[in-house]
């Protein structure tokens, strides 16, 4: 018979509220990266984003990361526009909430 854990499976830093922020993934404008900020869902892997450089876009949440990238209106992502179509985009990245607290701070998201 298997003993009961005790405890929390929750990582040490996250009990209290506070996480700390050490490395934080930035848009790169090599790869032609903006931030964006997901105004509504539409369903079947479709959002539509406000990006940073004033753009609305359909964005597109590709298959590998669908299950694993949990989105919702108001989260901050990075989107990668499509160089046939500047209109859609896909979503490459989903930030955290101390993450989008540290972008602020340091003048990424207005």
């Amino acid at each position: 018979m298997r003993k009961r854990q005790t405890g929390s499976n929750k990582p040490f830093g996250a009990r209290d509220g506070t996480q700390e922020v050490t490395r934080v993934r930035t848009p790169r404008k090599d790869r032609n990266e903006v931030l964006a900020t997901v105004a509504c869902l539409l369903g079947s892997k479709r959002v539509t984003l406000q990006c940073m450089d004033g753009v609305v876009r359909m964005g597109r949440i590709p298959g590998s990361k669908k299950k694993r990238m949990w989105i919702r209106e108001g989260d901050v992502v990075i989107a990668n526009p499509w160089e046939v179509q500047d209109s859609k985009a896909d979503v490459t990245w989903k930030y955290t909430r101390p993450q989008i607290e540290w972008l602020e701070r340091k003048g990424y998201l207005n």
